[in-house]
């Protein structure tokens, strides 16, 4: 009795069936992948947004984006020692409120961060940024008033559901001067100034560090998005756009999210 088996042909055809599918569901898995790492970044800016909100409540004020100190924070101080600014950042004021360690790859880390180059894989680099309109410096390297001071208190912001406290960030801090074409000050080429927001489209003409390009160029998220954390704790998936302020003859046009709570 002659043993039934595949012909050349209905061999290649099988083939071709799998290949076809194939290519159908690699880009859906991998779309699903970009859409999970986007909502669990949704997620730790959510956590953190409560957890400055939390700090707040407790000590009457936000927490210093970044508080000009020798005293290191638990864990020692996060960055890279040849660029960054040594002392406490906003996220080691509310390590309390998150539990989680600067060392741990967890909320403090955006799971869609696009920074490859190893001298800059540290917590404060291609994560979230928090707004410093509110988290306010005890300095700043030209010492601008508007970002250096006393942190606001949760009644000095009027518009909490619509003022942006944290956001995906290329730097650990950010303020509205990073998405504005036309800063008051030009911008310098320490750390701090080239902060920006993934995706957003003037950040071509921006002067973006070696090894920070995929993600500021072509964004963080599917479609140019970002992830927001407003002032009242919930947060949002906006895109990269609609955080951009255009000058209008002397004055600046804040769209939404607000940067500026005054």
């Amino acid at each position: 009795m002659k043993r039934p088996a595949f012909s050349l042909v209905e061999l290649l055809m099988v083939i071709a069936v799998i290949v076809i599918l194939m290519a159908i569901l690699i880009p859906v898995l991998q779309s699903s992948k970009k859409q999970s790492m986007e909502i669990k970044c949704r997620l730790n800016i959510n956590q953190l947004s409560i957890g400055l909100l939390t700090y707040e409540e407790d000590n009457l004020s936000f927490p210093y984006g970044f508080h000009n100190t020798f005293t290191a924070p638990p864990g020692g101080f996060p960055g890279n020692a040849h660029v960054d600014r040594m002392g406490w950042w906003w996220f080691n004021y509310i390590s309390d409120y998150t539990g989680r360690s600067r060392n741990n790859k967890t909320i403090l880390w955006c799971p869609s961060r696009r920074i490859k180059k190893p001298e800059f894989n540290h917590v404060l680099h291609g994560n979230y940024g928090v707004n410093q309109s509110i988290c306010k410096s005890s300095h700043d390297f030209r010492s601008i008033e508007e970002f250096v001071g006393t942190p606001l208190k949760g009644s000095d912001i009027p518009h909490t559901g619509r003022t942006l406290l944290l956001v995906d960030s290329g730097y650990s801090i950010i303020n509205w001067w990073h998405v504005t074409d036309v800063p008051p000050v030009p911008l310098g080429d320490n750390i701090v100034d080239t902060a920006y927001v993934p995706g957003l489209m003037i950040n071509k003409d921006k002067n973006i560090r070696p090894g920070f390009e995929a993600d500021a160029f072509d964004g963080r998220h599917p479609n140019r998005n970002v992830n927001v954390g407003f002032a009242d704790g919930h947060s949002e998936r906006v895109k990269a756009d609609d955080l951009f302020v255009e000058k209008s003859a002397d004055t600046y046009k804040n769209r939404s999210p607000l940067w500026t709570p005054m």
